[in-house]
């Protein structure tokens, strides 16, 4: 019973914070505009421990560092803390099969991320198109479905791209990801 509530809290409060700040590094490596709801709460919510880290960890070819590394801190933590609660015995304490992990959780994050940003953009725009959000999401979205518009034909007045990307994100966490999965649950 106790292993399940700490699962909870781990599954509550240590996961969601890693995927914040991924969220938070994306929205700047992306240049999405930060003066809406979303980019308010991801900068206020993540400020009290990205500012204090970037006094330690500088920025690395314009990519914000400390936010991804605390990112995957954080998503270690949820790893290393998952496996301690499942019973796991640590013999010889796998670093690279922890950081390996930690490495394809991430990645799994942003895929879900994008899915989450692309989920919404198709909504609110048939909803509410001006929203105070379309201009962050457009920013988030458009390195990806750029490159599937100029290679996918309009059909009548309906713009595919997005239905191909959401179906190749999930393609891409179906076989690849469940694979790079395995082999690092292999090196645990």
């Amino acid at each position: 019973m106790l292993a399940q509530a700490i699962q909870f809290l781990l599954d509550t409060l240590v996961q969601p914070f890693a995927a914040i700040l991924l969220l938070r590094f994306h929205l700047q490596w992306l240049h999405a505009p930060l003066r809406n709801p979303i980019g308010e709460f991801v900068m206020v919510f993540t400020d009290f421990v990205v500012l204090r880290t970037r006094r330690f960890i500088a920025a690395v070819r314009g990519y914000d560092t400390a936010t991804l590394l605390l990112a995957a801190l954080a998503e270690g933590i949820y790893v290393t803390a998952s496996l301690g609660v499942q019973g796991y015995p640590f013999a010889g304490f796998p670093v690279l099969g922890l950081l390996a992990w930690t490495a394809i959780k991430l990645l799994k994050i942003s895929i879900y991320l994008l899915l989450g940003s692309l989920f919404v953009e198709a909504i609110l725009s048939w909803v509410n198109p001006h929203t105070p959000l379309a201009p962050a999401l457009a920013a988030i979205n458009r390195p990806f479905l750029t490159p599937l518009r100029s290679r996918l034909p309009m059909i009548g007045n309906l713009d595919l791209s997005m239905l191909v990307l959401f179906i190749l994100c999930q393609l891409v966490l179906i076989v690849p990801i469940t694979w790079l999965e395995r082999l690092a649950v292999g090196l645990l």
